[in-house]
């Protein structure tokens, strides 16, 4: 990685820990004032997001460093994970085993693999049109017709979802950026930044002002104050991030519009999935944030966008 290109993140990093280390000691003040019950769930919950923060914080830094191939395999196991907690709350009937076993062991290797030759066009296509046309034809062959819209829609939904949409972070290395500053790790960093960032922010604001709910019985905790208030603070802090990216500041305004809009959208449509199926969460491993799928649930959605835009209109 040159030197001109480090510098910034090395500078982005620091950054980072800063913003942690005072966001660790304000959840500890807020702790020793948090009287009433209601305050104190509150403080404790952010004061959990902030330690898997730290954690997460500290393992992107590691696979940046470590370059292409080892940010790569991480967002491989990321995909990897979430296919499973989706496929875990939605149990498969043993007529859809072998299909499942397609969609684990060969759609998802493959898709990563592909990045990794830099094989763009069947990357772009592998799983939405081979993997569409080849899962229904795996579960059709055990013979099992109930409810086979059903069952084959979930596993195309989960593959699509949690493999080529989060594959779209790690393809953002192959394009050739020229005018990115940082860069194309400083493109995943703007666009992690920005998608999380909305996340936390909408959060912040919906405790602290959120009256008004956006869609009470899909998320109940989803208020227009904090959409608004936190999506603006986020699109505001992609703006501020344009140093990481080829865009201008009102480009990159524009950009991180874009992403906050995709990513609430994430967030909303999975919240109805999972509501639908009488859960709460996707699963428990992130302490504070339930599971990997609900961490990753708004850039599933942001990613694929911010990559066409990217590749569109700044890659040569």
């Amino acid at each position: 990685m040159p030197d001109l290109v480090r510098e910034p993140l090395v500078l982005l990093f620091l950054g980072l820990f800063a913003l942690l280390t005072v966001a660790s000691l304000a959840g500890r003040l807020l702790s020793r004032r948090a009287g009433v019950p209601g305050a104190a769930a509150t403080t404790e919950n952010l004061k959990e997001r902030v330690a898997s923060w730290w954690a997460m914080v500290a393992v992107l830094g590691i696979v940046f460093a470590l370059g292409p191939l080892a940010t790569t395999l991480l967002f491989a196991l990321v995909s990897f994970w979430c296919l499973r907690e989706f496929t875990s709350l939605t149990p498969t009937p043993v007529a859809d085993h072998y299909t499942l076993a397609v969609a684990f062991y060969v759609f998802l290797p493959l898709q990563y693999l592909l990045l990794l030759d830099d094989w763009y066009g069947l990357f772009a296509i592998a799983i939405p049109v081979y993997g569409f046309l080849l899962l229904p034809l795996v579960s059709v062959l055990s013979g099992e017709t109930r409810d086979f819209l059903l069952r084959i829609a979930k596993i195309q939904w989960a593959l699509i979802l949690a493999v080529y949409c989060t594959s779209h972070v790690p393809a953002l290395l192959l394009l050739d950026v020229p005018a990115a500053r940082a860069g194309n790790f400083g493109l995943i960093a703007f666009l992690l930044l920005v998608v999380q960032g909305s996340d936390v922010l909408q959060y912040v604001f919906g405790k602290t002002l959120g009256r008004r709910r956006i869609a009470p019985r899909v998320s109940p905790s989803k208020t227009w104050e904090g959409f608004l208030g936190g999506g603006t603070a986020a699109t505001l802090l992609g703006g501020a991030l344009w140093w990481l990216t080829p865009f201008t500041p009102l480009q990159a305004l524009a950009v991180a519009l874009a992403i906050v809009l995709a990513g609430f959208s994430g967030g909303l449509v999975l919240s109805a999935v999972k509501r639908s199926l009488g859960a709460k969460d996707w699963g428990s491993m992130i302490e504070g944030h339930g599971g990997m799928l609900d961490r990753m649930d708004s850039l599933a959605f942001a990613a694929p966008i911010f990559f066409h835009i990217t590749r569109f209109y700044f890659a040569t």
